[in-house]
């Protein structure tokens, strides 16, 4: 059911300000690619001494976007995602407003969207222009829209994959309007390794050649199933062979397979996974958990995974998606920005 949006529910939704997030949980914080709108690798370091950039992974902020509408499982959620898309923002905070919350909250200048807080808005044009001008009124670079629950791009039934594939187009339009580089999709299907890799194959060819007809980079994560094997997963991008399909290496997405209770019971090496995904990558992201007192990642040696990006000859934008309990959101993500800074500038 597709919900209809007026201009002004879209002003509604752009407007407002940064009200419970811009106190809360503020106490306690811790004071090289191929192709296709990637970014030249600069010969110097960047302003902060850093070989990277940091970013803002919308994802880390979805529980004050959600609220208890994850409590359910994820299988309700998608249905009323799918049923009436606004019915799952419970959290009382405002998508509309996320560039300016990564500026004038965290002060960093570089976004990553996610679809699913805006999922009934991809062909609102007048939405879409509005956050690129956000973005831009903000002195923030709007890098990539994350992209879930379009249907498997893997998926061994034809028409469900061509069905998929055309799922994302409306999105590829939406981040050329944003004036993102690439939307992030995910290699999923249900089938051998090799029946799904196929078929991969085939669902990113379709949408990479898509992408490239707009300009906008199809980048895949790791992110369970098979995607989350590094060597299956650079294996699909090298068969696809398009200068827009690449891949957006994830620390912490590694888990392969889990149990009925979702704990992890086959986990692929993670930083044997980035090291074999970093030739293709248009992005990164840094997943963060768990801090001990001193602030460093409890299941990620960040040493040793950012000079696996160093040594790739990576030097775009790294982005924090902070996934923890541990601590309110933002705090969490402040936590991961220091993080970064911190361990970024011992190794360049």
């Amino acid at each position: 059911m597709k919900m209809k949006t007026s201009r002004r529910d879209s002003l509604k939704m752009l407007g407002g300000g940064l009200a419970g997030l811009g106190v809360m949980g503020l106490a306690g914080t811790l004071s090289g690619c191929k192709g296709g709108g990637s970014e030249a690798v600069p010969e110097t370091p960047y302003e902060n001494g850093l070989f990277f950039k940091i970013s803002l992974a919308q994802w880390s902020l979805h529980k004050s976007y959600f609220g208890k509408s994850l409590d359910k499982g994820f299988g309700p959620f998608i249905e009323a995602l799918h049923k009436d898309p606004k019915s799952v923002l419970q959290g009382g905070q405002n998508p509309g407003v996320f560039p300016k919350m990564a500026k004038q909250l965290f002060e960093i200048d570089a976004v990553e969207f996610v679809n699913t807080f805006y999922f009934d808005l991809a062909e609102d044009t007048y939405y879409m222009t509005h956050l690129g001008e956000q973005c831009s009124n903000e002195g923030v670079t709007p890098l990539l829209i994350m992209c879930d629950a379009l249907g498997d791009l893997g998926d061994l039934d034809d028409q469900k994959r061509a069905a998929a594939v055309e799922n994302h187009y409306k999105w590829i339009n939406a981040a050329k309007l944003i004036g993102c580089h690439s939307i992030r999709v995910n290699a999923a299907g249900s089938g051998t390794a090799e029946e799904v890799k196929s078929a991969a194959v085939d669902g990113l060819g379709r949408l990479s050649e898509y992408g490239e007809s707009n300009e906008i980079n199809v980048i895949v994560e790791n992110h369970g199933g098979y995607s989350s094997n590094g060597e299956w997963l650079a294996s699909v991008i090298e068969q696809v062979d398009n200068p827009y399909c690449g891949t957006l290496p994830d620390f912490g997405n590694f888990c392969i397979k889990r149990s009925d209770d979702f704990a992890c019971i086959e986990e692929y090496d993670r930083y044997q996974g980035v090291k074999e995904l970093m030739p293709y990558a248009k992005g990164v992201s840094a997943k963060t958990n768990e801090f001990d007192t001193w602030g460093n990642e409890l299941n990620t040696d960040y040493k040793k995974m950012l000079q696996i990006v160093k040594d790739a000859g990576y030097r775009g934008y790294i982005g924090i998606e902070y996934e923890g309990d541990q601590h309110h959101e933002t705090t969490g993500i402040r936590i991961s920005k220091h993080l970064l800074e911190r361990i970024g500038a011992e190794i360049t």
